[in-house]
């Protein structure tokens, strides 16, 4: 047992008036306490589901990035990159129309580097699935990543190949039944060291917290919304508030939605489905969806108003080439 995590639990377990909050500096010596294997997994877990219920502080959550960040597999940090995206929601209710919108932004010469994770006791649809059905492998390091950025402009790599301490605390959830803050750190991780960070989260509230952490961190650019399910995605049935981060100053953008009329959800998702839009079937939610989500990124990466944005999001899309980029045989 380690004495000196004991007063971390204690800080933040003995209740509402007692109890307290990290510092970022706490936060970094617990969170680097855990990485390091020198507190007992009852410690572990009772320091994670305390955070849990009580939720985490900006603060708190900028510390914890900052004792993972140490973490990450060096070669990855040294990857060519534009735009990190963080993709560990999985899609439930929707199809991930977001990975066209990335393959349309990669056309433009930005380079995506997206990473994520299969959790345990869930039945969303994951990249790590997704990608290879469509012909997109998943690269198991970074000279796999490098060579598919060089060739196509995006790349997408598991937590476990990117930083593994960080994904063994996600896979907790097949103990806990339950998500830690592990989920939330992975989306603000930038393992590539992109200049530019795209973020998604589903609950009101933690969209503006992903904003102060970045600020907290100093990272430069970083944008995040209430995404589709939890996703990187624009939901076109709803209004969104973009949180956008540059240079510590935090601003926001609101966006309306622009389809009034709801979509039924698909009885299964097919991966295929992407192809079939890309290649020219029509489907309304789909074409609202991957044009709304683009002209977020762009937003973020070209610095334009959201008319701008949206509009060049939409021009991109008609012009695009309907030939399906990748070899689905493989």
């Amino acid at each position: 047992m380690s004495a000196a995590f004991k007063q971390y639990i204690q800080a933040i377990g003995r209740g509402q008036r007692a109890g307290r909050t990290l510092s970022q500096s706490e936060a970094y010596d617990a969170m680097s306490m855990i990485i390091s294997g020198s507190v007992t997994a009852e410690q572990k877990g009772a320091f994670l589901m305390l955070l849990r219920v009580r939720e985490e502080t900006p603060e708190e959550l900028a510390g914890f990035v900052e004792a993972f960040d140490h973490h990450t597999i060096k070669e990855v940090t040294s990857l060519e990159t534009d735009l990190d995206m963080g993709c560990y929601a999985g899609k439930r209710r929707q199809h991930p129309w977001f990975v066209l919108s990335a393959l349309l932004l990669a056309q433009t010469g930005k380079r995506l580097f997206l990473h994520g994770t299969h959790e345990p006791d869930s039945k969303r649809l994951y990249l790590s699935v997704v990608l290879p059905s469509l012909g997109i492998p998943t690269a198991r390091n970074a000279t796999q990543a490098q060579s598919q950025l060089t060739e196509s402009g995006m790349c997408y790599m598991d937590l476990i190949d990117v930083n593994p301490q960080l994904d063994e605390i996600i896979q907790l959830r097949e103990q806990f039944g339950l998500r830690s803050c592990a989920n939330t750190l992975a989306r603000m991780l930038n393992p590539s060291r992109a200049r530019f960070s795209l973020q998604g989260v589903f609950h009101k509230g933690v969209d503006e917290k992903h904003s102060q952490t970045a600020a907290l961190l100093g990272n430069s650019d970083v944008l995040c919304f209430r995404g589709e399910g939890g996703e990187i995605e624009f939901n076109p049935e709803r209004d969104v508030t973009l949180q956008i981060c540059r240079a510590r100053h935090q601003s926001d953008i609101s966006v309306s939605a622009v389809q009034q009329n709801w979509q039924m959800k698909p009885k299964q998702l097919d991966c295929k489905k992407l192809v079939h839009v890309w290649q020219g079937e029509e489907d309304s939610y789909a074409f609202h969806t991957i044009v709304g989500t683009l002209a977020i990124m762009l937003t973020l990466v070209n610095d334009l108003e959201w008319t701008d944005a949206y509009r060049y999001a939409k021009e991109l899309w008609l012009s695009r080439n309907k030939t399906w980029p990748f070899d689905l045989s493989c």
